[in-house]
């Protein structure tokens, strides 16, 4: 465990002024978002959503942007939100592949129904799960884009029950994870795995990213157990965003 803070303290010290107070903003806007939903009520939910989505990719963008140039950057960005507006648009209609659902109007804006700010959560989140996905594969073809993919699906293991919580996001039938169907997390998985296979991204900055997957982790877990009372979905998140980032680091 020593090893494993030192080397993210490390890795923090070798970001640029940028990213590192971005992170900080970011942090910031996640803590703050429990603590001003019990002060200011539910109006602020919003806001507070916008901002830690927008910050996270932000931060990711600046991260990718210094290790690839920013042409690269802003191609893979335009490709991942487009790609994840596309199968969002398509599964909310068509109940493929995740499952029969819709988006509710009370995350805005919204563009064919679907919320600008999913799109910008694949971004947010698609680049560390490839991070965690390359440490263990070496980067190396369908072991990589199947890594990443389970990766990125690790994390809607905390997202989809707390986002249903807060009524961004309505089920027609409920499912057997917390209400959530299980054929959502295979169309998790197959879309990550087809835009990780579009992009192919490499190399990658393995140290910014694994740090932003962990950050996630940990905020995550405190947050559904802690503020939003759901301590199951947060061990079971727990359980397999940890067990992802730990295969990564034990490489």
């Amino acid at each position: 465990m020593d090893a494993v803070w030192n080397a993210l303290l490390e890795t923090w010290s070798e970001l640029s002024p940028a990213t590192q107070t971005t992170l900080i903003a970011w942090v910031l806007a996640m803590v703050l978002m429990p603590i001003l939903l019990w002060t200011r009520g539910e109006r602020v939910v919003l806001w507070t959503t916008l901002a830690g989505v927008t910050l996270q990719a932000i931060a990711v963008v600046t991260i990718m942007g210094e290790a690839w140039g920013w042409g690269r950057t802003a191609l893979t960005a335009c490709a991942v939100m487009g790609m994840g507006w596309a199968v969002e648009f398509t599964g909310s209609r068509t109940g493929i592949p995740f499952g029969r659902y819709h988006y509710t109007a009370r995350l805005q804006p919204q563009l064919g129904r679907v919320p600008l700010a999913i799109p910008m959560a694949w971004l947010m989140m698609l680049p560390p799960a490839w991070g965690v996905g390359a440490a263990i594969s070496g980067e190396r073809g369908l072991a990589f884009v199947v890594l990443s993919a389970l990766a990125f699906t690790a994390w809607d293991l905390f997202l989809d029950p707390q986002m249903v919580g807060l009524g961004f996001w309505v089920w027609e039938q409920k499912g057997g994870y917390f209400g959530i169907p299980w054929v959502n997390f295979l169309g998790w998985a197959l879309a990550a795995g087809l835009m990780t296979a579009v992009v192919r991204p490499a190399p990658l900055p393995l140290g910014p990213l694994h740090l932003i997957y962990a950050i996630t982790w940990l905020l995550e877990t405190i947050g559904l157990a802690i503020f939003w009372g759901q301590p199951r979905p947060a061990l079971v998140g727990f359980l397999g965003m940890g067990a992802m980032l730990a295969w990564a680091w034990l490489q």
